[in-house]
C-alpha cells in the first residue's frame, strides 16, 4: 500500500468510526509507525479534511454535518446536564471555549458524542486538580455543536434555552454567534 492509498484508508476508518481513533490503533491497522500516521494526518488536513486531535484519538468532520456555536452559562453542578442535553437531542460537543477580555479565546477540544463520553469526561475532571474552563469567565462559555442537520441544532438550541443555559453576547465579544433564528 502506498502513501496515497494509506491516507485514503485513514479517511475511510475515521469516517466509519463513531469514536476517536488513536494514532497507535491506526498504525497497528495499517502496519506502519505512529509517526507515519502523524505525518499522514498532517497531509490529510492540508488537503482540506477537518481532522481534530483529541486525547482519545483522531476524529474527522463528516461532510454532511452542520455546526452551530452556543454561548451558555451555568454552574459547575449543571455541566453534566448541559452536555447530556446536547447529545440526547442528537448532537455532539466538538469543543469548549471562552472569550476572555484580556486573553482572548481559550479553547479545548472535547469531542463528546455520548453519555458515556460525558461520564468519562466528568470523571477525568473530577480526578484532576484542574478546573473547568468556564470558571475563567464566571460560568460563561461556548460550545461548538455538530449535528446531522439544522433541525437538530434548532432542537438543541430550544432545549438549552428551556433549561436556562443559553446566554446573550456582550458588546465586547467579537463575533455574533447567534443564528438569525435566535
Amino acid at each position: 500500500m502506498n502513501g496515497e492509498q494509506r491516507r485514503e484508508k485513514i479517511i475511510d476508518i475515521l469516517n466509519s468510526s463513531s469514536k476517536p481513533v488513536s494514532g497507535v490503533a491506526l498504525a497497528s491497522m495499517l502496519n506502519v509507525s505512529r509517526q507515519v500516521i502523524v505525518q499522514d494526518i498532517a497531509l490529510i488536513r492540508a488537503s482540506d479534511n477537518e481532522i481534530s486531535s483529541t486525547n482519545r484519538g483522531y476524529v474527522i468532520r463528516k461532510k454532511n454535518e452542520h455546526t452551530r456555536i452556543f454561548k451558555v452559562v451555568h454552574t459547575e453542578a449543571d455541566v453534566e446536564a448541559e452536555l447530556n442535553s446536547i447529545v440526547d437531542m442528537g448532537g455532539w460537543v466538538k469543543d469548549v471555549f471562552v472569550y476572555h477580555k484580556v486573553y482572548g479565546v481559550i479553547k479545548a477540544d472535547l469531542n463528546l458524542h455520548s453519555r458515556r463520553d460525558i461520564k468519562d469526561y466528568m470523571a477525568e475532571i473530577g480526578n484532576g486538580k484542574s478546573n473547568l474552563l468556564m470558571n475563567v469567565t464566571s460560568g460563561y462559555h461556548y460550545h461548538t455543536v455538530i449535528a446531522p442537520d439544522e433541525d437538530t441544532l434548532d432542537i438543541i438550541q430550544e432545549k438549552l434555552d428551556k433549561l436556562g443555559f443559553l446566554a446573550r453576547l456582550q458588546e465586547y465579544e467579537p463575533v455574533d454567534f447567534w443564528s438569525s433564528k435566535a
